[in-house]
């Protein structure tokens, strides 16, 4: 899942478009993040950007597919390779690039809540 200096570079600058955009080496690829936000995977020189049921369709629509994280496994992930002319294409590449932003969003799990028993307040006379 090596990824090279010059393409990592690369995909950085073309994401310029998107606020906060940062890349963080993980499990030899590289995530990418908008802010707090997980929203894509650099891997064998290889961009890969979080879907669901409302952007998945341009990506097959595009024949591209699942991030498969093991070659000897069938296991995929939630994100999807981008194509080529659209990672070439910086405001193209923004566009997709918001748009699993805002997927990744709606995926994240509310921070749990811990129950508490109800106070009751001092009685008074």
């Amino acid at each position: 899942m090596r990824v090279t200096d010059g393409f990592r570079a690369f995909v950085l600058e073309q994401l310029a478009g998107v606020k906060a955009v940062r890349a963080r080496a993980m499990f030899g690829g590289v995530g990418l993040y908008a802010g707090d936000v997980f929203f894509g995977i650099l891997a064998a020189d290889t961009l890969y950007l979080k879907v669901d049921d409302s952007n998945r369709g341009q990506y097959e629509a595009a024949r591209m597919t699942p991030f498969k994280p093991y070659a000897d496994r069938a296991m995929t992930m939630p994100y999807y390779q981008v194509p080529a002319g659209v990672i070439e294409d910086g405001d193209a590449l923004a566009v997709w690039a918001r748009a699993s932003v805002r997927v990744a969003e709606r995926a994240r799990t509310p921070p749990r809540r811990t129950r508490r028993s109800p106070v009751k307040p001092p009685r008074t006379r």
